[in-house]
């Protein structure tokens, strides 16, 4: 894997950091200090990748950026909630998330859990409420990323691994990562064709390009819990070694983990050039593509 991180589309970081900052969920006093601990997480920093993803696909296919900053959001918004659920102590039990006390450290295990659900509701309130489309196209994003994220994918893939369900070899290490972190990931750019209402090659080349794409997020992942520094993780790492969780590195060695790496990159760049969006259109997806393969932290 290369040495430094790819350049990454920061202007669209930056839209979507402006857009978090400005969201509010509470309308009672009595709530603010829920509100609070779910702003503390939602607003701790990162690249903000799964609604980027969502920014740039829209421009693949044609939209406007800014458009789609509803669904963008609420897709932070349960990335978020994801993340303090995960680092509870009944999960990966973590202290530090971004390099500062996590949410259950900060305001206690069952604010962070109320937080959690919170962030959840308020993204299905806010992309059902603000997402300006047609009806059914906005109904269909929502029930795709209802999908991604339950029983059938990222909570379901969360199950598999807690309670180590993942059938044994590489078809069941890749099917547990795809649900647990792929389909939310797939579901950036799925949600935005379901939008968009596009159709043809190129929606199918994006389909198998999101698929490869979360697989990719998590092989890099797992490489760097083990070759990564705290400081660049913002957290300690090798966690998942700690809870004995199947990984790419546990189930094939590092220097195969990067290899793997290599190849699903590739795949994902192929799915993109082989009856993709036109060059210029996709230049956005190719760069956050070329990130996730080389981020370090």
């Amino acid at each position: 894997m290369p040495a430094v991180a790819a350049s990454y589309p920061d202007h669209l970081s930056r839209e979507v950091e402006e857009y978090l900052q400005s969201m509010r969920f509470s309308e009672e006093a009595m709530t603010a200090g829920l509100q609070e601990a779910m702003r503390y997480s939602l607003l701790a920093g990162g690249k903000r990748i799964r609604p980027v993803l969502a920014l740039a696909t829209a421009r693949a296919v044609g939209l406007e950026q800014r458009s789609v900053l509803p669904l963008a959001g609420a897709i932070e918004l349960i990335h978020t909630y994801s993340l303090i659920h995960d680092d509870l102590p009944a999960m990966d039990d973590d202290d530090l998330r971004r390099g500062r006390p996590t949410c259950h450290v900060a305001y206690g295990e069952s604010v962070a859990i109320l937080a959690g659900d919170g962030l959840y509701a308020e993204a299905f309130h806010h992309l059902l409420t603000l997402q300006r489309s047609e009806p059914a196209r906005v109904l269909a994003a929502a029930a795709e990323l209802s999908a991604a994220t339950g029983v059938n994918g990222m909570v379901g893939g969360q199950y598999a691994d807690v309670a180590h369900r993942a059938p044994e070899g590489p078809g069941g290490l890749r099917r547990l990562h795809e649900l647990k972190t792929g389909r939310l990931v797939s579901a950036s750019v799925i949600c935005v064709l379901l939008l968009a209402a596009v159709d043809g090659p190129a929606t199918m080349a994006l389909r198998r390009f999101a698929a490869e794409l979360g697989v990719l997020f998590q092989i890099v992942d797992d490489i760097l819990d083990v070759t990564g520094t705290d400081q660049a993780l913002g957290k300690p790492r090798g966690s998942d070694e700690r809870h004995g969780k199947r990984t790419y590195v546990s189930e094939f060695g590092i220097d195969q983990a990067k290899v793997l790496a290599a190849e699903s990159h590739r795949t994902a760049r192929e799915a993109l050039a082989r009856g993709g969006p036109p060059p210029p259109a996709r230049a956005e997806l190719e760069q956050v593509t070329d990130f996730i393969y080389t981020r370090t932290s």
